[in-house]
């Protein structure tokens, strides 16, 4: 799996992944949502994206290779506290205090239109998070 190239336009979407499938997967269903989508396989590699990008969102799997995703979380806080954190778990909400959000494991593209309408309502409000009519394709 090959990063992705900047977005030019759009919201940003940072996607940090080592798993080929569930980032390709995560990919599909954000653009599909309208997302511009920078996907990476290394925290060290988030880290160089998101000091140039400024991600509206960053959805991060915690175990990777090197700097794992709990540091990566952690760093970002601090860095870019107006990005909105989410994780990819099969864990709840409750074990994760300080991200903004969690994306079941597995998920559907139901799961991820639901979980970015929660973290930004506004943008649910005006039809533009959901844009396959809620059926989760």
């Amino acid at each position: 799996m090959t990063p992705s190239p900047a977005p030019v336009t759009g919201r940003t979407a940072l996607v940090v992944d080592d798993s080929a499938d569930q980032g390709d997967l995560l990919r599909l269903h954000l653009e599909r949502l309208g997302y511009e989508v920078v996907l990476v396989v290394t925290a060290e590699a988030a880290i160089e994206s998101y000091r140039r990008l400024a991600p509206a969102v960053a959805i991060i799997d915690l175990m990777l290779p090197g700097i794992d995703g709990w540091q990566l979380v952690r760093t970002m806080k601090q860095e870019v506290p107006d990005c909105v954190l989410v994780v990819t778990s099969v864990l709840g909400l409750e074990e994760f205090p300080i991200v903004d959000g969690v994306l079941p494991k597995p998920f559907t593209a139901a799961d991820v239109a639901r979980t970015l309408a929660l973290l930004f309502p506004a943008a649910s409000a005006t039809g533009e998070t959901d844009h396959d009519g809620g059926q989760g394709r």
